[in-house]
C-alpha cells in the first residue's frame, strides 16, 4: 500500500523539486511540505491550486489521492481550476467515449490526445450525434483552452480539446444565421490554436502546419481582420519548421502592412499591428539583419506606446512583452551588450507564464553562450518556477543542460535539472 509520504514525495522527485525548493516556490516552510508528506496536514485551497500546477497534475482530485490514498476528499476549488477529463462528448464515430484518456504524466497526456484531435479534425465535417451547449458557454470553454495555452498547462490543454473541437464541429451545422456562424468561426479559429500550441511544441509539426491553416480559414470566415493577424502571427511556426525565414518576414510585413491602414489609435488594432512586428523582428534576427530587427522593434514600441500589456486575440503584447523580444533579437544575432541590458530585467508576474519562462529559457542560453554558466542553470530554475510543462519539453533547455551536464558535471543543481528535463551529455 502508498502511503501520502511515498505518494507525495514521489510525485515531487518526478517533478524535479527537492523540500526545500518546493517551499520556497510556494512560499511556505520545509516543516509544512513534511506535514503535508507525513499526512499531518493538508494545504489550504489556493495553496492547493498552486501545488496542482508544480507538480503538474491533472486537478485538485489528483493531488488529494496524493496526500490522502484512502480518503478522496474533493473540494470545489477542484472545479474552478477548471480541469476535466476527456471523452464525455466526443461523439466520433469508432470513439470510445466512456475511455477516459488519463496517462499518468501531463505531458503523457499531451501525447495520448494527439490521435484524438487528428481523428477529429479528419470527421470535423461529421462530427457524431451528442448535446450541443449554448454560445456562451461553448465561449468559455474556449477561453479556458487559451488561458491553459498561455499559462503552459498543456496536460489540461489536452485533455479538454477533444470534446470541445467536436462540439464546435456540430454547433457550425447548427447555427443557421450568418451572425451565429461568425461568431463560431472565431471560436474555431482560437480553439484551433490553442491545439497548435501543443502540436508545435510537442514536434507534431505536419499538424501545427495543418491547423494553423484551418485557423486562417476560420479567421477569414469570421470576418476579423485582427484575427487574420493572428492567425499569420502563428503561421510563422510553419516557416521556423521549414526553415524558410524570407517568406516568413515577406508574410509579416504584408500583414501589418495591411493593418496599417486601420485605425492605429484602437488599442487592439495597435496591439495586433506591433505584434506582426515584433514577430518580425525575431525572424530577422534568425537571418542576421540587425538593421531590418532594429527597425521592426522600432515599430513595435511605437505601438505598445498606445496600449497596455495584455493579451489580444490570444497573443501577449505590450511593453513587458517587447523586451522579451528584444533579448531574443540579442540572443539571435549574438549581441553581448543586448544581452547584458536584458539580463538586468525581469518580467512581471502579470506576464503568461508561458511568456515568462521564454524569458529565462532564451536568458539561460545566451548566459550559456556568453560563458556565465551558472547564471545560465539559474535561468532555467527560473523559467522552470514560471512554467514547468513549457520549460521541460523545450528543445533550447534541454540543449543548454546537456552541454552545462559535461561543463559542470558534478555539480547537483544541473544534474538534478537535466534529469528532470531529460537532457544527457553531449
Amino acid at each position: 500500500m502508498v502511503t501520502p509520504r511515498e505518494a507525495f514525495a514521489k510525485r515531487r522527485k518526478v517533478v524535479g523539486f527537492s523540500q526545500e525548493r518546493l517551499a520556497q516556490h510556494l512560499g511556505v516552510t520545509t516543516g509544512t511540505v513534511g506535514r503535508w508528506e507525513r499526512g499531518e496536514a493538508t494545504p489550504e485551497p489556493p495553496t492547493q491550486r498552486r501545488l496542482v500546477q508544480a507538480l503538474e497534475l491533472t486537478s485538485i482530485r489528483e493531488l488529494l489521492e496524493l496526500l490522502h490514498p484512502q480518503k478522496l476528499s474533493l473540494t470545489a476549488a477542484d472545479e474552478h481550476f477548471g480541469m476535466r477529463s476527456v471523452g464525455s462528448r466526443s461523439g466520433l464515430a469508432g470513439h470510445d467515449s466512456d475511455r477516459p484518456v488519463q496517462i499518468g504524466h501531463s505531458l503523457d497526456r499531451v501525447h495520448g490526445v494527439i490521435p484524438l484531435v487528428r481523428q477529429t479534425l479528419d470527421a470535423f465535417d461529421l462530427p457524431g450525434d451528442g448535446p450541443t451547449r449554448s454560445l456562451v458557454e461553448i465561449s468559455a470553454d474556449v477561453a479556458r483552452v487559451n488561458e491553459h495555452r498561455l499559462e503552459a498547462r498543456y496536460g489540461a490543454l489536452a485533455d479538454a480539446l477533444p470534446d470541445l473541437l467536436v462540439e464546435l464541429a456540430r454547433a457550425g451545422q447548427l447555427a443557421t444565421e450568418d451572425v451565429q456562424q461568425q461568431q463560431l468561426a472565431l471560436l474555431r479559429a482560437l480553439t484551433f490554436r490553442a491545439a497548435d500550441g501543443i502540436a508545435f511544441k510537442f514536434g507534431y509539426l505536419d499538424l501545427s502546419a495543418r491547423l494553423i491553416d484551418l485557423m486562417r480559414q476560420s479567421a477569414a470566415q469570421a470576418n476579423d481582420p485582427l484575427l487574420v493577424a493572428a492567425a499569420e502571427y502563428v503561421r510563422t511556426e510553419t516557416f521556423f519548421a521549414s526553415g524558410d525565414l524570407s517568406t516568413a518576414g515577406r508574410a509579416l510585413v504584408k500583414a501589418a502592412s495591411e493593418l496599417s491602414l486601420s485605425n492605429l489609435d484602437d488599442q487592439h488594432v495597435a496591439a495586433a499591428y506591433g505584434s506582426l512586428h515584433m514577430r518580425a523582428a525575431v525572424v530577422a534576427g534568425r537571418i542576421g539583419d540587425p538593421r531590418a530587427s532594429r527597425d521592426h522593434l522600432s515599430e513595435a514600441n511605437e505601438a505598445a506606446k498606445r496600449v497596455p500589456e495584455g493579451v489580444y486575440r490570444g497573443t501577449a503584447f505590450g511593453p513587458q512583452s517587447i523586451r522579451i523580444h528584444e533579448l531574443a533579437v540579442a540572443t539571435e544575432l549574438r549581441d553581448p551588450v543586448g544581452i547584458e541590458c536584458a539580463a538586468t530585467w525581469h518580467p512581471s508576474g502579470e506576464l503568461p507564464a508561458e511568456r515568462r519562462s521564454h524569458y529565462y529559457i532564451e536568458l539561460s542560453s545566451a548566459q550559456h553562450d556568453l560563458g556565465h554558466h551558472e547564471e545560465a542553470y539559474v535561468c532555467i530554475e527560473m523559467a522552470r518556477d514560471a512554467a514547468p510543462q513549457h520549460t521541460r519539453e523545450h528543445p533550447q533547455v534541454k540543449g543548454t543542460l546537456a552541454s552545462l551536464l559535461q561543463l559542470r558535471p558534478g555539480n547537483s543543481r544541473v544534474v538534478e535539472l537535466a534529469a528532470w528535463a531529460g537532457a544527457r551529455a553531449i
